[in-house]
């Protein structure tokens, strides 16, 4: 199984290499860390067995900031541990190094070719890998299996779309999930899951959801989004309606409701945050065709006044929560043009109303929380989400009782990431050292 699996790797790697080579080079700054893909971490400090190596590897941005809450708690609980923070994307690395500590060591996960792997794992040394969620590479877990390193799941989830894929190739993954000395699953939903594609069924705990505990904005805000938001002309007290997250085809139809609901609200602003910040010409474009003015984020670092505008394009990244916090109320996209939703969870710890579509796989458990509790509506299309905007517009006190619900929720949910470190440190080998 192993040999095949590396020969086809091999084949797809050299296939697809250039497609995302491609994306990488689009994306910019794309040699920064190049060779660490390859296992080369030639920056990185030297293992030292008088300080242990604990490696964490968040995927990309929404994971990173779970990884942040984890090492704050780490940090305090085990300071002897040096601690080694990996991503996959180079979003995810600006966020590394936006959001984590001096003395947290960051690098790129490896290309899961064997050799580049082991390359890796040699230069690192862990006592101990967690992932957050489930980025499950076969020649990772199994050389980490043949080194005998404790390894984790944090933070675990599994979608129906990947469920049925671990299950019909159970003859690869099963084992791989088994491998695992500790899982901290989201849900009881999860849970069954990640024992019937394999987790040992004592090696999984229903932990919570550590995105519940993950939006802590600082005293000190990095942006000032109110002298932003005055500066392409919002007026003082003018609502706002974001749209966060947003994927192809969103904004255009929230750029088209938002001309309607202009009649009853004509001081209304709009505030767009694609998920992907590369698309924002794309969006800039569509809604420009339908006669609003746009600006970008991007264009109000400089010195010159921009000119007033109907609607603002944030096309950088780390900072919707930011705009989140100024918000009337809040569309989560991927849930209308697209499937799977993004999280709800950060404009719900800010007490914000909020509105999705029906596509909300991704997040069905928490959605069915915050449903149940009236702390948010979901809309079964644009139309619907026309009349749930106009309504909440309308109506303050519906907007406020959302927002007090959702927060609600929140904080009923809240103690996920004390109970993973109870489980990472608790682990014979890691907690005894």
């Amino acid at each position: 199984m192993r040999v095949l699996y590396n020969i086809l790797f091999v084949v797809f790697f050299c296939l697809s290499a250039p497609y995302y080579f491609w994306k990488m080079w689009r994306r910019g700054n794309w040699q920064a860390g190049f060779k660490q893909r390859f296992g080369r971490y030639d920056d990185l400090t030297p293992a030292d067995p008088k300080r242990p190596a604990l490696w964490l590897h968040a995927v990309s941005v929404g994971e990173v900031n779970i990884c942040a809450q984890v090492i704050r708690e780490l940090r305090q609980r085990a300071p002897q541990y040096r601690i080694i923070v990996s991503t996959t994307t180079s979003t995810g690395m600006g966020e590394l190094h936006k959001r984590l500590p001096e003395g947290v060591e960051k690098v790129y996960y490896p290309i899961d070719f064997l050799p580049f792997v082991k390359r890796a794992l040699d230069r690192i040394q862990p006592v101990a890998v967690a992932l957050i969620e489930a980025e499950i590479w076969p020649n990772f877990l199994w050389e980490l299996q043949r080194r005998q390193i404790p390894h984790f799941l944090v933070n675990a989830r599994v979608s129906e779309r990947s469920y049925r894929g671990y299950r019909k190739y159970g003859f690869l993954f099963a084992s791989l999930f088994g491998s695992f000395q500790g899982v901290g699953a989201q849900n009881e939903e999860d849970s069954v899951r990640l024992r019937e594609i394999g987790c040992q069924p004592e090696a999984v705990h229903v932990f919570g959801n550590l995105k519940f505990d993950a939006v802590h904005l600082p005293t000190k805000r990095p942006i000032d989004v109110p002298a932003m938001l005055a500066s392409v002309g919002l007026k003082p007290g003018a609502p706002v309606l974001l749209g966060g997250s947003t994927f192809p085809g969103e904004e255009k139809i929230l750029g088209d409701i938002f001309i309607r609901l202009r009649a009853q609200h004509p001081d209304l602003f709009l505030v767009l945050v694609p998920r992907h910040f590369e698309r924002a010409h794309v969006a800039v474009e569509e809604l420009t065709s339908l006669g609003l003015k746009v600006t970008c984020r991007s264009d109000l670092n400089g010195t010159v006044t921009p000119p007033a505008c109907d609607c603002l394009i944030v096309n950088t990244t780390g900072e919707l929560v930011y705009f989140y916090e100024h918000a009337t109320v809040v569309f989560v996209g991927k849930s209308l043009n697209a499937k799977g939703g993004q999280s709800p969870i950060e404009p719900a710890a800010l007490g914000k109303a909020m509105t999705f579509g029906p596509n909300m796989q991704n997040f069905s458990s928490i959605v069915r929380g915050f449903l149940n509790a009236k702390g948010a509506v979901q809309a079964a299309d644009a139309a619907e989400l026309e009349r749930v905007l106009s309504d909440l517009l309308a109506n303050p006190e519906k907007r406020e009782e959302l927002g007090r619900n959702a927060l609600a929720v929140v904080h009923q949910n809240q103690g996920a990431t004390q109970r993973t470190i109870d489980m990472l440190l608790g682990h014979t080998g890691i907690g005894s050292r």
